[in-house]
């Protein structure tokens, strides 16, 4: 499993619910988190592992040791967003060494289903909740450099460049 970098079209792929919760799902989470420890991340989308699934895993520690804090999300869906925001540095493991400003709801409450299939909710605040509507874009096919100010997207344009050339050189 390796992460899919821009501008792979399977990162703006549509992803299908997941429907079945067997054992292949859970050895695909705990790969993904294998693979987001490894790369210092904190969550993980699987459509950027190339499975164009509706499922996601994060951890706001990004400890492999805090697994209190761990959580796979199967077909989430955002059902309130708090009018309160807030813009922070965002950074992502399919964007390497790009950076930028993003506004994001400071709380969201969420419904999912876990790796049993089993209906869960949460209520997301702060960091956990930016970490959370990052990973829940990637499902929906958009990216955080689509949220960006302009002006931070001038300041990344080169780096884009690269990985765009990067990617059709080993197409």
């Amino acid at each position: 499993m390796d992460i899919v970098l821009y501008p792979d079209p399977r990162l703006r792929a549509k992803n299908t619910p997941v429907q079945d919760f067997g054992p292949e799902l859970e050895v695909a989470a705990r790969d993904m988190f294998q693979l987001m420890y490894q790369t210092q991340g904190v969550g993980l989308a699987a459509p950027q592992v190339g499975l164009n699934i509706r499922m996601m895993v994060f951890n706001p520690e990004g400890e492999a040791e805090a697994t209190e804090a761990e959580a796979v999300l199967c077909n989430p869906r955002i059902v309130s967003k708090g009018k309160d925001k807030d813009f922070a540095e965002e950074g992502c493991l399919s964007f390497p060494e790009i950076n930028g400003q993003v506004s994001r709801p400071i709380r969201v409450t969420v419904e999912a289903q876990n790796l049993q299939g089993q209906e869960i909710r949460l209520e997301l605040e702060g960091w956990a909740a930016r970490v959370f509507q990052h990973e829940f874009d990637h499902l929906e096919g958009v990216l955080f450099i689509d949220r960006m100010s302009p002006a931070d997207r001038t300041l990344i344009k080169q780096a884009l460049a690269e990985l765009e050339r990067d990617y059709l050189e080993n197409a």
